[in-house]
């Protein structure tokens, strides 16, 4: 893959039309018709040298390498998140490395695509000791552990920081995923129809302890209510499960469930199962198209609620709008185009190693991520080279960058936000932590200067502070 001259790319980036919003705009702003008060973000990251976009550890300024390894930093980061009123901090997951490109590990290895992959729920109780009301959501796969398992980490954390917990409900499409806890690769819908059973046998040890059911008194002895406790016993296709929930619950008694299936059947899942749904989306049409289809898959299966969503973006921001793109420019050049392809092969489930980079990325089955396959193989209604999809993929999985100025910057998530009626966006930074910081300090005083984002937190739990109880 050769490398094209920057200008080019980002002006092919810029013309997806995401970036359309100037400082001073007078533009009148459309009706929102989302739900809540204010714009939610949330952290978007990954416990590995990288977020999302490829080589940013090589940056001089990059500090991924030492947070890996330095709890005090995730500390700190927790506490940059929390003073910009974030809702969450949230960390995606590969657990297994990208193996599709040339059916090998090298290019992902090499260059430190997602590799090393470290466990994020550690991370949960390391931020959450630091921090009073960030959210902590880890994605855990169902593919590799048993509910009883799930139920029992996460809701323990749950309870240990007073309702503060999420879990990004995935199952497992990854085959180095599966290759590395020696699983079968079962085909997209089956993955589904497992992980049905999977949330039943979750609710069902959520609900196991009822409310009055620990009493703890010292002075009698008894510590709880066994009229109160139910004894969980399923056995399905998938699971066997014969016991009471491991834990007690939380205030918020079971973590905010978030998924990001994009497909048709993701999104059926969704409607079911999530209170928060993560799209990815390549321009401001691909999100008003999503979220159109969204609610009127809703209104098909007759949902009794419609998920919040929060799209992924990736602002960069700097002191003027051409300080800005030189900063894209300098992650174009950084990122080695065979590490963009590897990772791009391995969220698609497609080895792309044999196909002409400028010829258009026709849809293509997969029993990989369907529903972002479809939203990236066209863009407004223009068919995109495998070259334009790498590049896009390289920088942040497909999400758009949000691009210029701090005043920039916010008109352009405020417009994204009246015109699609999301609920708002898990946000992903490139160097860390100054891209992160930059947003807390120069956008966040923005929107909430305007009144839409918050000024303090008002809820008691994580559930309470997303406006999705």
């Amino acid at each position: 893959m050769r490398p094209q001259e920057p200008s080019r790319v980002i002006a092919r980036i810029l013309s997806d039309k995401i970036y359309y919003a100037r400082a001073g705009s007078t533009t009148e702003r459309p009706e929102r018709t989302a739900v809540g008060k204010y714009i939610h973000f949330v952290s978007f990251l990954i416990n590995s040298p990288i977020n999302h976009t490829v080589l940013s550890w090589a940056d001089p300024q990059d500090n991924r390498l030492q947070a890996m390894g330095d709890m005090k930093l995730w500390q700190e980061l927790g506490r940059t998140l929390e003073r910009g009123r974030f809702d969450a901090i949230f960390f995606a997951d590969t657990p297994g490395v990208f193996d599709r490109y040339k059916d090998r590990l090298d290019e992902s290895l090499r260059y430190g695509v997602c590799w090393p992959t470290h466990d994020p729920v550690p991370l949960l109780g390391i931020i959450g000791a630091a921090t009073e009301h960030l959210g902590l959501t880890a994605t855990v796969s169902t593919g590799a552990h048993h509910p009883y398992a799930l139920v029992r980490s996460l809701s323990t954390l749950d309870y240990l920081t007073s309702g503060r917990v999420g879990w990004n409900i995935v199952t497992g499409h990854l085959r180095g995923e599966h290759r590395a806890f020696g699983l079968p690769q079962l085909e997209h819908d089956q993955r589904y129809e497992r992980g049905e059973e999977y949330m039943e046998v979750c609710y069902q040890l959520w609900d196991s302890v009822a409310d009055g059911a620990i009493i703890a008194d010292k002075v009698s002895g008894q510590f709880a209510d066994p009229d109160k406790i139910r004894i969980v016993d399923h056995a399905g296709e998938y699971f066997r499960c014969n016991t009471p929930s491991p834990t007690w619950p939380s205030p918020q008694r079971r973590p905010v469930l978030f998924q990001a299936g994009s497909s048709g059947r993701g999104q059926r899942f969704a409607m079911k199962h999530a209170e928060v749904v993560f799209a990815i989306q390549p321009n401001l049409a691909s999100m008003q198209k999503f979220m159109t289809e969204f609610r009127a898959t809703a209104a098909e299966i007759g949902s009794a609620r419609v998920p919040g969503v929060t799209f992924g973006i990736q602002p960069i921001i700097g002191g003027t709008e051409e300080e800005a793109k030189a900063k894209l420019n300098g992650l174009i050049e950084r990122m080695p185009p065979e590490a963009s392809i590897a990772r791009l092969s391995g969220s698609m489930g497609i080895d792309f190693s044999g196909m002409e980079l400028d010829q258009p990325l026709a849809e293509m089955q997969t029993q990989g991520s369907q529903g972002l396959m479809k939203a990236f193989s066209r863009a407004e209604g223009e068919r995109l080279t495998l070259r334009d999809v790498a590049i896009r993929w390289g920088l942040a999985v497909g999400m758009p960058q949000v691009i210029g100025s701090p005043e920039q910057v916010a008109d352009q998530i405020e417009t994204m936000w009246h015109e699609t009626g999301c609920h708002g966006f898990n946000i992903t930074p490139h160097v860390m932590p100054s891209s992160v910081e930059d947003f807390v300090d120069q956008v966040v005083p923005i929107l909430q200067k305007r009144g839409v984002y918050r000024t303090e937190y008002e809820g008691r739990t994580f559930r309470e502070n997303l406006e999705v109880a």
